[in-house]
């Protein structure tokens, strides 16, 4: 079943595009501001955003500048050829106004879904006894489920991604930003210390070795 994140403030829209959207079997989300949206965004795994721009807190503008791999489609009452040029050249992926036709929405999300799927490869990355496996976002260790939020995933798979090499804070923290929206150093400290408490639950090795000073590196 496919996850779509509805981000719309009004509430009866909301609940309309919610109707429709379950009843054609998709799992929906809900977010009625930008900041909830980065939230679940760094908790869920989400397939499709339906992306109001006028929001409380942070703007539909700025949540498409952050947000990189999900497909987005804007819903919004600004018709402006340049509000809709600005947000399609941002990393919007489709723009539809205000008032819209029900159809033509079900339709256009299932053009880019249908363009997300053909992009996916099965990419799975193999440590010792740890496979993390990029399509179903899982990590196994010892055959055993090891969940990780968003954030956790994107840094696991950045150094799975470099095994041999010490991969520096600044530039692990660029690379996971392709996939998750949380991201300094503080938090990354955290993120790495949750990681391995994980780790521990299932098994007693090191996976993951600090570089004092650098950053970080799988641990050989």
């Amino acid at each position: 079943m496919q996850t779509i994140l509805i981000v719309e403030d009004n509430v009866d829209i909301h609940n309309l595009i919610k109707e429709v959207l379950e009843k054609e079997k998709y799992k929906v989300l809900d977010s009625y501001s930008g900041t909830e949206a980065l939230m679940v965004l760094e908790r869920k795994k989400i397939d499709l955003i339906l992306l109001d721009l006028m929001l409380p807190g942070l703007k539909g503008e700025e949540i498409v500048k952050k947000v990189k791999n999900i497909p987005i489609i804007v819903i919004s009452a600004k018709i402006s050829p340049e509000d809709k040029v600005n947000v399609l050249l941002s990393g919007a992926n489709d723009y539809i106004t205000k008032p819209f036709s029900t159809e033509e929405l079900l339709a256009r999300i299932q053009v880019q879904l249908r363009i997300a799927e053909g992009k996916v490869e099965n990419k799975e990355l193999k440590y010792k006894d740890m496979v993390l496996d990029e399509t179903q976002h899982t990590v196994f260790i010892q055959k055993k489920q090891m969940h990780l939020t968003k954030t956790e995933f994107a840094i696991l798979k950045q150094l799975l991604l470099n095994p041999k090499q010490v991969v520096t804070k600044t530039k692990l923290l660029e690379l996971i930003s392709q996939d998750t929206l949380d991201g300094d150093e503080n938090s990354l400290k955290v993120h790495i210390s949750n990681i391995r408490k994980k780790i521990r639950r299932i098994t007693q090795k090191e996976y993951i070795e600090s570089v004092w000073g650098i950053g970080f590196k799988i641990h050989e």
